[in-house]
């Protein structure tokens, strides 16, 4: 995966002041007013930052947690980090370190990975069409 590195000055010429705050200063969107959050067209959620690949809509299942949520990512596009209180996880994406949300493990959600990728709209752009080009 390739890189993308930006000062802080590129990244605020970029990016509008919400996406700035989510994705490089780690924040979080109000829950249920996202985009995505019940969104469920076919195509790839990207990054917003850096336009890079992070989900196939076909990951996508409504959790009721207010944000997007998906159960897994695409291979290499996620970074995780446990957070310092031990209690969670962030992800980030692997290209551009942009903050995406949060994984959560053994909720007991009836998916593939009992994983739940608890994500802001605002870190992901969604491009329409066939997820396998």
């Amino acid at each position: 995966m390739e890189r993308v590195n930006k000062t802080e000055e590129e990244w605020r010429a970029v990016l509008n002041s919400e996406q700035f705050r989510i994705l490089r200063m780690k924040g979080t969107e109000m829950p249920g007013s996202g985009e995505y959050n019940k969104f469920y067209e076919d195509g790839v959620y990207n990054c917003g930052g850096c336009g890079t690949p992070l989900y196939k809509s076909t990951a996508k299942f409504d959790s009721g947690c207010g944000w997007p949520a998906f159960f897994e990512g695409l291979p290499g596009a996620i970074n995780r980090t446990v957070d310092a209180d031990g209690y969670r996880t962030e992800i980030t994406c692997a290209a551009c370190g942009g903050h995406l949300g949060h994984v959560f493990k053994g909720e007991g959600f009836p998916t593939p990975t009992n994983e739940r990728h608890c994500v802001n709209s605002i870190s992901l752009k969604f491009a329409p069409g066939d997820q396998d080009k």
